[in-house]
Parts: C-alpha cells; sequence; structure tokens
C-alpha cells in the first residue's frame, strides 16, 4: 500500500513534481481505515508513507504504523521524509519500532543538497543541517536508508555525493536518477560515469566484508519512480499507481481512480486498472521527457545488473565465514 498522508511540503525541491497546494490531508482515522483495508481485503504486505511530507502530519503517520504494529499481514513499514520533521523522540520510537524502515532523502555534499533542497520560507531549517545534527542518534537506529537523488544538474558529481553520504556514516542507500525531466546527451554521460563509479565503490567494500546496502538491487516496478499498487491519496481517492501526485499528470488521476475509502474497488479491477497506467501515463508526456526517463532507468538498471553477481559472492563469503557454516 502506498499512502500518501499529503500533500504538503515545508520545501521546495527544485526536481520534485508533486502538487502541493490546495490539498487536504488524510484523517487518523483514514490512515487506519486504510491500514485495515488493505490488510482484510487486499492481504497486506508493505507499507510506504508519502508525501509531501508525510512528517507535516505525524499523529497520522503515527497512527497508521500503530495500526499496522500487531498486525501479522503488514510485513514492513516505510517511511519516506525529507528529514525535517525527525527528532529525538521519533528516532527512539523508530528504534524500537520492529517493522520500520525510514527512509530520509539526501543529494550528497551540503551544496548540492541545498541547491536542490529549497526553503519556501525563511522559518524553515537547513534540512541539511538538521539531518547532520541527528546524526549519532540516526546511525544507532536500524534500517536507515539514504535516497540520494542525482539531478540532471547534479550527475557530474554523483559520484563525489555518494562518497560524501558513505562518509557521514550511512551504509544503506537508495539511489534516484531525475525521472520524467529532460536529460541533455552530456548529462546523461555524466549519470553513466556517476553509476559506474558508484558500483566500483560498492564491489570494493563488498571485496573488503563491509555491509554496503542498494535497495535498488531488490526493486522492480512497472513504472520508473512512480508505486504501484494499493495507492490511498491524500483525498481519500484509490489508485493503482501514484503517477498523479505530479502536478503536470494530474488529469490522470480520472483515469486512474477505482474507488475511494469508503467504496473500494476489488482486487481484480484494482489489477485491471494496473495495467492500463503505462499507456496513460506515455500518452501525457512528451518524446524528450519519455525518452529521457528511460535512459536513465536503463542506465541504472545496467548498473544493478552489473552488480548482482558481486552482491552474491559477498553474500556468500558472510555466510561462510559464520560460526555455524563452518565444520
Amino acid at each position: 500500500m502506498i499512502l500518501t498522508v499529503t500533500r504538503a511540503c515545508n520545501l521546495r525541491c527544485a526536481y520534485c513534481p508533486t502538487a502541493k497546494d490546495g490539498w487536504p490531508s488524510l484523517t487518523v482515522d483514514d490512515a487506519e481505515q486504510a491500514v485495515t483495508l488493505f490488510a482484510t481485503r487486499y492481504g497486506g504486505g508493505d507499507i510506504k508513507m508519502f508525501g509531501g511530507e508525510p512528517l507535516l502530519v505525524p499523529h497520522v503517520v503515527r497512527a497508521a504504523m500503530e495500526a499496522a504494529r500487531n498486525d501479522p499481514r503488514i510485513r514492513r513499514v516505510y517511511l519516506s521524509t525529507n528529514g525535517l520533521g525527525l527528532d529525538t523522540d521519533w528516532l527512539d520510537y523508530l528504534r524500537d519500532y520492529p517493522k520500520g524502515i525510514l527512509t530520509i532523502s539526501m543529494d550528497g555534499a551540503p551544496s548540492d543538497h541545498r541547491r536542490l533542497r529549497r526553503s519556501p520560507s525563511p522559518d524553515v531549517p537547513d534540512a541539511y543541517d538538521h539531518v547532520v545534527a541527528l546524526l549519532p542518534q540516526l546511525l544507532r537506529t536500524p534500517r536507515v536508508v539514504v535516497t540520494q537523488t542525482i539531478a540532471p544538474a547534479t550527475a557530474v558529481r554523483g559520484l563525489d555525493n555518494f562518497r560524501h553520504l558513505l562518509g557521514l556514516g550511512f551504509k544503506r542507500f537508495n539511489l534516484l536518477p531525475g525521472y520524467f525531466l529532460p536529460w541533455r546527451p552530456q548529462q546523461l554521460a555524466a549519470l553513466e560515469r556517476a553509476f559506474q563509479g558508484i558500483g566500483d565503490e560498492l564491489r570494493a567494500a563488498w571485496s573488503r566484508g563491509h555491509n554496503l546496502y542498494l535497495r535498488n538491487l531488490f526493486v522492480h516496478a512497472p513504472t520508473p519512480f512512480f508505486n504501484t499498487g494499493f495507492v490511498v491519496d491524500s483525498d481519500r481517492t484509490i489508485h493503482p499507481s501514484n503517477i498523479g501526485l505530479s502536478g503536470t499528470l494530474n488529469d490522470t488521476r480520472r483515469q486512474t481512480q477505482v474507488g475511494t475509502l469508503d467504496t473500494p474497488p476489488t482486487p481484480r479491477a484494482l489489477a485491471d486498472m494496473t495495467a492500463q497506467v503505462g499507456p496513460i501515463l506515455r500518452a501525457q508526456l512528451s518524446d524528450h521527457v519519455w525518452d529521457s526517463t528511460m535512459a536513465v532507468d536503463e542506465a541504472l538498471t545496467r548498473m544493478c545488473r552489473g552488480l548482482y553477481r558481486d552482491y552474491l559472492a559477498h553474500r556468500a563469503r558472510k555466510r561462510a565465514s559464520r560460526p555455524e557454516a563452518r565444520p
């Protein structure tokens, strides 16, 4: 389940397409109803909470997580955040929450992070400084993943930014090239070089026995960037994909809506509409944006395919080194 708890956000990131203004947010009752519906009608699985910025409605996030805590049909709960809503209390909660995976968006070194993650108000603190101030607690929190967005303008420094995040002490990563944006040929070439360098960094770490995790190795989606599943938008409508998050794709919501929290679709109706998302999305985009998206996705896919052998060898060495594996 993809739960868009709110469209509101306290940043205006240069590459983010999400339509933010004028939207409602889910209530506590909505969140609890969605979790129950997901478990009972669709069999459960993983829950991913997005925005906007989910921690602008922390009581809604907490309600969804508590509803999922003791339900064996819910496997994991992912919380994606820009980090500004995190504090010691939240990290203490997440540290003791057995199903939680915290994903923090960071773009690398301070200059690129601040260049891309713009504040709409002087009252909003610096996102990079806020996250780094929490590093001691973050590094003690299990299952923290850093999503490194690589925009066209920063692709030339993609490897340097990865090394910076690695140097902060993070061990789990998700790489997110700028999808549904126009890329120039030289920017695509820089992205290819960045992926090659990041792949080399991962291979070297694994060969030394270091446990670095790359989420991209374990993710396959029918639509680049967007999420497919049981999608509950912040206005309580239900869709098979969250492509309608984008302001430029808002019209697709009328085509993809299959129900609401009060009138949920059957699993078959949800699956049938899922098959239509790709053609709907392609019809909305220019050739250049579509071709750019396919190109960055292919570059990421090539990097992942080139890493599987090394990752599996690393895992085999780790298993062999365990005491119970020795004769």
